[in-house]
């Protein structure tokens, strides 16, 4: 027989490997050279020593004896067949001979101790898929059999069972793919291995049988081998099987693959499966340590405590009788050992609230499986749960047991009892049957269209909680079925996305993909509905009174302060996300076109999606590959604009259209003093591009200084108003604007206007205010940008009432909106004074920036991190002008959900990662000025003060108003000119008062009626305390003397900056330093006296100027139009 090529080295330890003569087997007296090799558990042989793939291989455990049968040769012999091999000489077979039979010893000794086979017989390791397969390049079929990581290849079965082979593949090399209807690939780096199995149905068993054994070879050991440390977890708690690598969290027991395969079917309300080697993410130090104090030994003590010897289940025993076994011992608690206090609920409780406060493991296991409830009330008000409880004694095995158990059902003795309801427990109350297309189950997503001719007729059966699908209504067995428990996600596609009409797909735990079709509407809306009905839990149901697209549970977190993910149930209706969480009513739905962020964070293997809302924050965890990337694609859709008219477009939280707004504040900062905003008309083809980017997702767009010119924004932002289908004022009430204007008593004018006003949609309302309220700031620097209100109203008028602006009527409306904004849009004095501030300091800063050659990036989105720099605690925060660093403090813990206890100090830091140094900001910083200082280098970050309560307390106790004491000082020598001999650190002392910071060389005395020492001379250096920016921490590079350091930044009047750095000998001199700073600074209110941590009302967000396309006419056409109206500005803002 050929051998087969290529191959890759095993990770065995190679006990001996040499050239041989073989005897080939119709025992011909012409031996051939082979290269042989030998390890622990195969004896192979190849063509060449390249080559890893084996022309044949005999399993160590199946050799009966080895001889030798002179010249040279020797025998090795099995039970059914003799090998002949012959050696260079005499030494070399002796060689050979004695590391055969100690291989042999061995395996035997390994066999006695593990007591998988009796002494002589052959033990063969249970395969996970076996079968016939036809190979390319082979004529008869081959027997296959998948057996943990590996794919073994045999003539027949008979070879099979007697353990003589022809190669075996190690899938850690492996992957595989579909070929055609039947055929499939297994592909390694060496060779291509083409199978062709009988049917369609079989072909998907085992491509999933080979892609358990990649995933298989890809893990790790190591949670496993920590595990089996403990001696009672080294065999299966089930059926006794060596060496388990599955595990129930819940029920804290160590089970082999085929009893977790079982364990899956009993459910998640009852067992909760996951791989020691493959859910690595899973098995933290506290899981592992949990299992090592219970595990199989105390597990078994309780659930098998009465199993009689005739109901026992052995390595071999069959799936079928595994199930039985399962149920009895786990779902109705047949052979449990019941608990003094069973049956009755009240002392049960009371005993799990006693019991989770001690180390006493095995009798809160009891204690749940005989009926106490896991989330029972502890009269406690400090502590009303036990999970609580055990949190308060600091029962940290205790917290994760009970953890793993929440929303878990109590075994029932009776098995047709109703069972506990649970949001994965599946109740098999749903039947439906008929005929569905159905095409391969698939292991990515569907990127392609299925045609018609892709998809198989079959008879379909649902009932008691599995689907299952038969080659015709009268087969007898199924193709292949999908248990309700295992399905995490039912996805409903558009009409006419395959080749049949409607579609639906069924996502299961084992990243699978079902596609099913009909012609029919009706039929796919009723087999759509049973499915739902069938593994969506009570908790659930409200989900279903209304039509999805997807519907599935998710793992999710609603907060950073939440350290464990949880399962929710979540549906996709149009814009609109619901969530069913396991504790608590029903979520409001996340308007999914109203989020203020929508990203994806992590890498490939961990994503999560970030959904934020105003006030809340949710993260879908990515925990299935499969299923997680259909919904983000379809979340992501759900949440871009739906078409063109303003209700479809993607929303702020003030029903203010993202779009409008990303241009209003963009122009509000950068384009407020430019010279014709809105009537000089910006490149075509650069407009044309902001706004299709805008169009397909304005959330995502970050409209940045150098990349976009204000020109083109305004443009873009015309032409936006300009196409909506419906105008901004709509059709239906366009007319009656237009003849408002020609009111001639103004205060009668204003009321209609006001009337009209109200009769708009609520999204072109809040619009227009946004709108006129960016006009009216433009018109303000009129004397700048010489765009008065009459003038924006020329370009205005017609863009807006989409007219061909002939009729004058337009833009008289828009300049009455303007000069009438106030009383037309019910303005308060405290709105209109914080848009006076916002936007005095936006045209001060640039101004400033203009001056001193700095150019500021970015608009006002800043991105704040929560407690470290990371990618999954970011947040995109709108900074108006008056925000404080107390107010975005706040801002970020709310949409985080992080509670704030009495001596948490939170606070606001500004990071500079090149100087290695931050700074905590005071509480009445601004922080506009603060971001358009950042560097590249810099960036915000919310986070606990951990040594304020310190600083609070020196302040608190120490006397006088001055600080004073001897540092280590070193200058920036690009920065300072003071002359020191080297680049060193140098002592120098220091006075700190109530106006300046002043440096000393040298102290000569004391002087006792002041307290503080006399100098030598005048102080060396003196700084203005005001004027000084300190951060602590030095940067590593210069080699502080200590690691008690700050950075000092002093900014002259001319804007030079100067920079030192200081140490200090302790921590503790370090914050007493810095307490004198800040208290100096800021006349002694270091930290406010009453911290509220009530919602602040947080400024409604108001959009800066939009640009739009011209009006209609030649450029001098327009000139002449806007020189001949000249009507005053107003005068509010005109000094600003």
């Amino acid at each position: 027989m050929d051998g087969l090529p290529g191959g890759s080295t095993s990770v065995t330890r190679v006990i001996k490997a040499g050239w041989l003569d073989k005897n080939p087997p119709q025992g011909s007296y012409i031996y051939q050279k082979r290269w042989v090799r030998l390890d622990a558990d195969y004896l192979r042989y190849f063509d060449s020593n390249k080559d890893a793939y084996s022309k044949r291989f005999v399993t160590v455990a199946c050799i009966s004896r080895v001889a030798a049968t002179g010249d040279q040769k020797f025998e090795v012999i099995t039970h059914n067949r003799t090998f002949s091999f012959r050696a260079e000489s005499d030494v070399e077979r002796k060689e050979w001979m004695q590391a055969l039979q100690q291989a042999v010893a061995e395996q035997r000794a390994r066999a006695r101790l593990s007591g998988a086979y009796p002494l002589g017989a052959r033990g063969l390791e249970q395969p996970d898929h076996a079968g016939s397969l036809e190979l390319r390049g082979f004529k008869n079929k081959l027997y296959v059999a998948v057996v943990g990581d590996k794919v073994q290849l045999y003539k027949n079965l008979e070879e099979y069972h007697l353990g003589i082979g022809i190669t075996f593949i190690d899938m850690s090399v492996g992957n595989v793919k579909e070929a055609d209807r039947r055929s499939f690939d297994l592909t390694t780096p060496y060779h291509i291995f083409s199978f062709s199995a009988d049917s369609e149905p079989e072909k998907e068993q085992w491509l999933e049988a080979m892609q358990g054994a990649i995933a298989e070879a890809l893990s790790t050991s190591e949670v496993a081998e920590r595990i089996w440390a403990a001696a009672p977890n080294r065999s299966c708690a089930d059926c006794g099987a060596a060496q388990p690598d599955w595990a129930s969290i819940n029920l804290c027991v160590v089970i082999c693959k085929r009893c977790a395969g079982e364990h899956r079917g009993l459910g998640a309300g009852v067992s909760k499966v996951r791989s020691l080697k493959m859910d690595r993410k899973v098995w933290t130090e506290t899981l592992i340590q949990l299992f090592l104090h219970l595990g199989n030994g105390a597990g078994n003590r309780f659930w098998a405590a009465n199993v009689p010897p005739s109901e026992a289940l052995q390595p071999s025993s069959s799936p079928g009788a595994r199930r039985r076994h399962l149920e009895a011992k786990y779902r109705e608690g047949k052979y449990r050992r019941y608990h003094p206090l069973f049956g009755n609920q009240e002392e049960l409780d009371k005993a799990l609230c006693a019991a989770v406060t001690t180390t006493d493991l095995a009798e809160t296991q009891a204690l749940l499986g005989c009926g106490a409830a896991v989330s029972c009330c502890s009269g406690d008000p400090e502590a009303p749960t036990p999970l609580a409880l055990a949190e308060q004694a600091g029962q940290t095995l205790q917290m994760e047991f009970l953890r793993n158990n929440q929303g878990t059902g109590v075994p029932r003795p009776d098995s047709t009892l109703p069972l506990e309801k649970h949001y994965s427990v599946v109740l098999p109350t749903v039947s439906h049957s008929g005929f569905l297309y159905k095409t391969a189950s698939a292991a990515k997503p569907l990127q392609d269209r299925r045609a018609r001719e892709e998809f198989s007729r079959r008879w379909c059966v649902l009932s008691d909680g599995v689907l299952s699908y038969y080659e015709t209504e009268r087969a007898v067995t199924p193709n292949g079925e999908i248990r309700a428990s295992e399905i995490v996600c039912l996805a409903v596609p558009p009409p006419d996305t395959h080749g049949f009409e409607h579609t639906f797909e069924v996502y299961t735990e084992g990243e699978r993909l079902y596609l099913f079709g009909l012609e029919s509407a009706e039929l796919a809306h009723e087999w759509v509905t049973c499915i739902a009905k069938a593994f969506v839990p009570p908790l659930a149901e409200d989900l279903l009174a209304r039509d999805f697209e997807r519907l599935g549970r998710l793992p999710y977190k609603a907060g950073l302060s939440l350290q464990r993910a949880q399962e929710g149930w979540f549906s996709l209706a149009g814009s609109e996300l619901h969530a069913v969480f396991p504790e608590g009513p029903c979520e409001e739905p996340l308007q999914l076109r109203k989020l203020q962020e929508l990203s994806v964070q992590g890498d490939n293997e961990n994503q999560v999606l970030v959904l934020v809302e105003r006030r809340r924050t949710l993260y879908i965890q990515g925990e299935r590959r499969l299923d997680f990337v259909g919904w983000l694609a379809a979340i992501q859709k759900a949440a871009a604009s739906l078409g063109d008219t303003l209700s479809e477009q993607q929303l702020g939280d003030s029903d203010i259209p993202v779009i409008v707004y990303r241009c209003v504040d963009y122009i509000t900062q950068y384009g407020l003093t430019s010279e014709g905003i809105y009537r000089k008309c910006g490149q075509t083809s650069k407009t044309q591009r902001l706004l299709e980017s805008l169009r397909q997702d304005a959330r995502s767009v970050r409209l940045k200084e150098g990349e976009q010119h204000v020109d083109d924004v305004s443009s873009a932002l015309k032409r936006f108003l300009r196409d909506l289908p419906d105008g901004l004022f709509t059709r239906a009430q366009r007319l009656a604007w237009l003849e408002a204007s020609e009111t001639e008593e103004e205060e009668e004018k204003v009321s209609r206007y006001r009337e009209l006003l109200l009769r708009l949609p609520p999204v072109n309302r809040a619009t227009v205010k946004a709108l006129i309220s960016h006009l009216y700031c433009v018109q303000c620097f009129s004397d700048t940008n010489q765009m008065n209100t009459h003038n924006l109203a020329i370009v205005f008028g017609p863009t807006l009432f989409q007219t061909d602006g002939q009729d004058y009527k337009a833009g008289r409306v828009v300049e009455d909106l303007i000069n009438h904004y106030v009383l037309v849009f019910n303005v308060d004095k405290e709105e209109l004074r914080k848009q006076r501030e916002e936007v005095t300091a936006i045209v001060k800063m640039r101004v400033a920036g203009t001056a001193s050659g700095t150019q500021h990036a970015g608009d006002f989105i800043c991105t704040v991190y929560l407690e470290e720099k990371k990618a999954e605690t970011e947040q995109h925060v709108k900074i108006p002008a008056s925000m404080t660093a107390e107010e975005l403090t706040l801002e970020i813990l709310d949409r985080r959900n992080v509670g704030v206890r009495e001596k948490d100090y939170w606070t606001c830091f500004e990071v500079n990662e090149r100087e290695e140094a931050e700074r905590p900001l005071h509480y009445s910083e601004k922080v506009l000025p603060i971001l358009h200082g950042l560097g590249m280098d810099s960036h915000l970050v919310v986070k606990k003060h951990q040594s304020m309560e310190a600083m609070l307390l020196y302040l608190a106790s120490r006397v006088g108003d001055t600080k004073h004491g001897m540092m280590k000082f070193r200058e920036d020598r690009s920065l300072l000119g003071l002359g020191l001999p080297s680049g060193g650190f140098h002592d120098r002392y220091f006075i700190l008062n109530s106006s300046c910071l002043r440096l000393y060389k040298e102290v000569r005395s004391q002087r006792p009626w002041s307290g503080a020492p006399e100098t030598s001379h005048r102080p060396e250096k003196e700084w203005p305390v005001k004027s000084l920016k300190v951060y602590l921490g030095v940067k590593k590079k210069l080699r502080p003397p200590t690691c008690w350091g700050f950075t000092v930044v002093h900014e002259t009047e001319r804007h030079e900056k100067q920079q030192w750095y200081l140490c200090c000998d302790t921590q503790m001199e370090l914050r007493e330093w810095f307490a004198a700073f800040l208290f100096v600074q800021h006349d002694g209110l270091v930290w406010p006296s009453e911290r509220s941590r009530a919602s602040r009302a947080v400024p409604e967000v108001r959009l800066g100027s939009v640009a739009l396309i011209p009006l209609r006419g030649s450029e001098n056409e327009m000139r002449r139009s806007v020189a001949a109206f000249t009507a005053d500005p107003l005068s509010l803002l005109r000094n600003v």
